[in-house]
């Protein structure tokens, strides 16, 4: 039987260097950096002061209402806006949102650490019957999906995934999946992290996983290159309307492309260290390619993990390397943290959309910071450095890595009826 084949139909993003998709997808080309001082929060006695903070942002300016927002966690409303931003980039008639085959999966890997946080502080401080009455429905990783079915009307599935920073792309290959099945026929696929608090850094912090290059904000995330020394905490969300390509051109859709295949795997090795052979990931890139139906020597772009750490990028590389053999070397590979900063559970969808905005405009984005690639570690790939370059892009694969070894990658071709 032939699989129903699925389409991107409207997309969303909220980050560090935008707050909606046109004004990410700018910046991208630009190379402009989101990382700065953090200001969320006093940082000054932290050792790790920086990060990618999505800035400006108001929850009234994207049809959120102040009394909705003061119910919600800072990652739930990244979610509901950028789904909103997708909804009216598709232009999805109430009809098709609310209908009985549309749902929504959402990547997260850490719930709603600034609601707890507060919640905690006030419990310790005060006791527990002071502890806030909407705390646990704010922070539980579900909420933000939760609240964007209740917002939006939405019916079907409304799943969240929860596989570290492989979540955003892990929701985006369930969501094929379910479009495929015909168990829906729109689903809204995604995923939202905000964890820019004195705890989440920390606790990144202590890892010795976060780059502590306070001093120069802009070029201490540097993918590939030789004087990394680990990666910048980001927050956002992005979301993606995937759709079944009938369903699609039924009501006159505009196509980014085909989410052609997904892959998945686990590398069995260590709960925060990827295997150094690389070939877990490779399992993940080579089954999404098999899903998929494409040759590794189709593939003209490759959006890398690229987290910025000694160990990721080096493995990464052997990574590309076992899946792709010598058409690595003729691949365009680039890490937008490098811009973006690492958005952990929203990483892969925030990825996929700059990736499909890159597709549709034959721009391969830039690694920006890469002065010195890492060739002594194996690091000798195109990483696309410093300045982005105009390039066809058919196909390109998009991949993510989690600790607990979990691996994801997807697929997406230019739409060919």
């Amino acid at each position: 039987m032939n699989k129903r084949r699925v389409v991107i139909t409207g997309m969303g993003a909220i980050t560090s260097i935008g707050n909606n998709l046109s004004e990410t997808w700018s910046s991208v080309k630009r190379g402009d950096c989101g990382i700065d001082n953090i200001t969320l929060y006093d940082a000054s006695n932290h050792a790790v002061q920086i990060a990618a903070e999505v800035k400006n942002f108001n929850p009234e300016d994207h049809g959120i209402e102040k009394q909705e927002a003061k119910r919600m966690a800072r990652f739930t409303q990244f979610l509901l806006a950028a789904s909103k931003e997708a909804a009216s980039d598709a232009k999805l008639p109430d009809s098709v949102i609310q209908g009985e085959k549309t749902g929504i999966i959402a990547g997260n890997g850490m719930g709603g650490y600034d609601v707890l946080e507060n919640a905690f502080e006030r419990h310790i401080q005060r006791g527990p019957s002071r502890i806030p009455p909407l705390a646990v429905p704010m922070l539980l990783a579900n909420e933000a999906a939760g609240n964007v079915s209740i917002q939006m009307g939405i019916t079907g599935h409304s799943w969240t995934l929860a596989t570290a920073c492989a979540s955003g792309t892990d929701a985006i290959g369930a969501s094929l999946d379910l479009v495929r099945s015909g168990r829906l026929d729109v689903c809204f696929a995604g995923g939202t992290e905000s964890i820019i608090t004195p705890f989440g850094i920390g606790g990144f912090s202590v890892l010795n996983a976060l780059s502590r290059n306070n001093e120069s904000p802009k070029t201490a995330c540097r993918p590939f290159d030789k004087d990394r020394n680990g990666f910048i905490m980001g927050e956002g969300a992005a979301v993606l309307i995937l759709e079944e390509l009938e369903h699609a051109l039924a009501r006159g859709a505009t196509i980014y492309g085909e989410l052609a295949g997904y892959g998945a795997s686990s590398d069995c090795y260590h709960i925060t260290s990827p295997n150094p052979s690389g070939e877990g990931g490779a399992k993940a890139i080579l089954r999404a390619l098999k899903d998929a139906g494409v040759k590794p020597e189709e593939v003209d772009y490759y959006n890398a993990h690229g987290t910025s750490t000694q160990l990721n990028d080096a493995t990464e590389t052997k990574m590309i390397k076992n899946a792709f053999g010598n058409h690595a070397y003729k691949l365009k590979v680039s890490s937008t943290k490098s811009m973006t900063g690492h958005c952990v559970g929203a990483a892969g969808a925030v990825e996929a959309v700059i990736s499909t905005k890159a597709m549709n405009e034959n721009f391969f984005p830039p690694t920006i910071n890469l002065e010195n690639p890492d060739v002594e570690q194996g690091c000798d790939l195109d990483y696309v450095p410093k300045v982005g370059v105009a390039g066809t892009i058919n196909c390109f694969v998009s991949v993510s890595l989690g600790f607990g070894g979990h691996n994801g990658a997807i697929v997406v071709k230019k739409f060919v009826q």
